[in-house]
């Protein structure tokens, strides 16, 4: 939501009027104007995070006074938003719009998670908190886009990514969900915690869908026109369920540098496939190439890859992991129920190849219990016990 800007207002003053903390407002400016300075013309905007607006009708024996108390709302914030004077009268059928604060998640995540649910949502929590930066870091095969959100001005960079497999698309929607929970919890408080803090700490980086048009395959089928022989790399299968990999048959989580030809020589098949198939080379693939330069690029503190399923965490390569690794692996497998587990016989994966290259704190978190595709039953217990990771890693403390 956007307001009008009145000469000599700042920063501070608009958000106590609508209770919003300052470092998440967005000033919405004159390309003219310098970015650091707040604008004064009335043609400019401020972005309000946390609050919508819906349209109303002025109905016979309404006034402002009268909204104030029905909708209870500061008269202040019904005329900033409206553009009216205090005492100004409304005429009956006049338009005039709502603000409301938004009190609960507004995306519904609970679903089966494609990437057309992903842009949506991106969308959604965009329009209701401008802070977010949005941006398309890459594309994969099929030219599908790459997004990252980043919230947060702090030092401290965190990055979580989730479905580098694609029968495993459960972990974007619980990735989406997280962020929608922890924008709620900084625009709008969630009773004794700090969400404040955590937002000057940390920046997070948030790449909710790795693989989409994996995901795509495993949840609406072959794409139309596609030129690739998508039922012969599927072993002549039509159910496209149990597909992990890319589209052209490439197991992504096996894709980085890290012993990549352990991986190689041993994996079965040899060949394009729906699971385990790395590559003829690493990173030959757009999906995980973009992955390894925006690790490269931003240059995280740690990093945290969603996986399912095993409610257990992974958190050491080959002995390169730092000694705050393991701290943050008993605080996460306390917080979480969650069996931190320091190192499996694997290579080639994007937390191995991270802790290899830049020995800093990596995480590979293996959500739930099942056989992927996990189903949607298993949602709500996934979500409280990842929350529960997610929001210790982020440091949010109690007031």
């Amino acid at each position: 939501m956007k307001i009008f800007l009145e000469p000599g207002e700042t920063k501070e003053s608009i958000g106590k009027l609508f209770n919003i903390p300052v470092d998440l407002l967005e000033t919405v400016s004159d390309p003219q104007i310098p970015c650091e300075e707040l604008p004064s013309k009335k043609t400019n905007r401020i972005a309000i995070p946390g609050l919508c607006t819906l349209p109303y009708h002025v109905q016979k024996g309404d006034n402002l006074r009268k909204l104030e108390q029905d909708w209870n709302v500061p008269l202040t914030v019904i005329t900033r938003i409206n553009n009216l004077k205090p005492d100004e009268d409304l005429r009956e059928g006049q338009l005039i719009w709502h603000p409301l604060r938004i009190t609960s998640p507004i995306i519904p995540c609970k679903m089966p998670y494609h990437s057309k649910v992903l842009e949506q949502d991106i969308e959604i929590l965009k329009k209701a908190y401008p802070f977010v930066k949005v941006r398309i870091i890459g594309r994969s095969v099929l030219r599908k886009p790459i997004y990252e959100l980043i919230i947060g001005s702090g030092k401290r960079k965190i990055h979580f990514n989730a479905s580098f497999h694609a029968n495993e698309w459960i972990t974007s929607a619980i990735l989406m969900d997280l962020a929608n929970h922890y924008l709620l919890g900084l625009t709008n408080g969630l009773s004794g915690w700090d969400f404040a803090h955590a937002y000057m700490d940390n920046e997070l980086s948030i790449v909710p869908m790795v693989n989409p048009d994996g995901v795509d395959l495993v949840l609406q089928g072959p794409p139309l026109g596609c030129e690739l022989d998508i039922v012969q790399i599927n072993d002549g299968r039509t159910d496209f369920t149990g597909w992990k990999a890319n589209i052209r048959g490439v197991d992504l989580n096996n894709q980085f540098p890290a012993n990549w030809a352990i991986e190689k020589e041993r994996k079965e098949p040899k060949s394009p496939s729906s699971r385990d198939f790395p590559g003829e080379a690493p990173l030959t693939e757009p999906e995980a190439i973009v992955m390894a330069e925006l690790a490269r690029s931003r240059e995280f503190d740690m990093v945290f890859a969603f996986h399912s399923q095993g409610e257990e965490f992974y958190w050491g390569y080959n002995n390169r992991e730092p000694e705050e690794a393991g701290k943050l692996a008993g605080m996460m497998g306390a917080m979480s129920g969650y069996r931190p587990v320091r190192t499996i016989d694997s290579h080639a994966g994007f937390k191995d190849w991270f802790i290899e290259e830049f020995q800093k704190p990596g995480f590979t978190i293996e959500v739930g219990k099942g056989i992927n595709p996990l189903p949607l039953s298993h949602y709500d217990s996934i979500f409280q016990s990842v929350s529960s990771l997610f929001f210790s890693v982020v440091g949010l403390k109690k007031n």
